[in-house]
């Protein structure tokens, strides 16, 4: 990790019960905090305020745009601050921080790579989340004539920041929910490498969700209809990569 410099990257909205203790939990890394409010409302905004005078770097958007906005926000600020790379965390507390330093470990081999986390569920998890995303998995797969990418999904990912910010430069990923699944489409149909890691995953009881039914699952068809169009028409290059790493028969 001689030559990387990575920080942690949370996106905030509304998360005034849990955003505390997760820097504290991730102060322990020893990296530098960047938190993004997305827009939140008094009570989070103010501990964000508290969180920032404690030393953590704060960037705020004046009005919620959505986890994708506040990403790309945080991407670009990562950048201007000088860091290599940035270790995504979602503000909700759900994941092990305990899984995290694997995700920093590809540093050291695979600076290029952008390291996504799949998600090891206990008890906590709902029925309707869990088999609800093999949906989106599978449209994934479909995109990009690939298993690669295990989980679209999980909040959890390991992002090389300059080149992730020309990638959002062409193709920002949408502002919403959209995001977490598109990047990771558009990076594997840019030749980027992929590594996967899983991390633990807990569904606190009264936890709070933003995802939109209505609004964010028509966002979703429509990104994947988009994608699955460009596929098509990368389809001879996905071929031609899928065949590149097919192990070859002895002779």
């Amino acid at each position: 990790m001689a030559d990387a410099h990575p920080c942690i990257l949370i996106p905030v909205y509304n998360h005034p019960a849990t955003i505390g203790p997760l820097c504290d939990e991730l102060a322990t890394l020893g990296l530098p905090l960047l938190l993004v409010d997305d827009g939140s409302d008094a009570e989070c905004a103010s501990e964000l305020d508290r969180l920032a005078a404690k030393g953590h770097h704060l960037v705020r958007l004046d009005i919620n745009q959505g986890k994708g906005a506040a990403v790309r926000a945080g991407l670009v600020e990562a950048q201007r601050l000088g860091y290599t790379h940035a270790l995504q965390v979602d503000a909700d507390g759900q994941h092990d921080v305990g899984d995290l330093p694997a995700f920093l470990a590809e540093l050291d081999s695979a600076p290029d790579t952008l390291v996504i986390g799949y998600p090891r569920y206990d008890e906590s998890v709902p029925r309707i989340r869990f088999y609800g995303r093999y949906a989106t998995h599978i449209w994934v797969w479909m995109n990009t004539l690939s298993l690669e990418i295990r989980d679209s999904m999980c909040g959890v990912r390991l992002y090389p920041v300059a080149p992730l910010n020309r990638l959002l430069a062409k193709h920002s990923g949408g502002n919403r929910m959209t995001f977490d699944t598109e990047v990771l489409v558009r990076w594997y149909w840019a030749g980027g490498a992929i590594a996967n890691r899983p991390v633990r995953v807990h569904y606190p009881v009264g936890g709070v969700s933003h995802y939109a039914v209505w609004r964010d699952n028509r966002q979703i068809t429509v990104m994947h209809t988009r994608l699955f169009f460009g596929m098509l028409l990368r389809l001879p290059r996905l071929l031609a990569r899928h065949w590149r790493k097919k192990p070859k028969a002895d002779s």
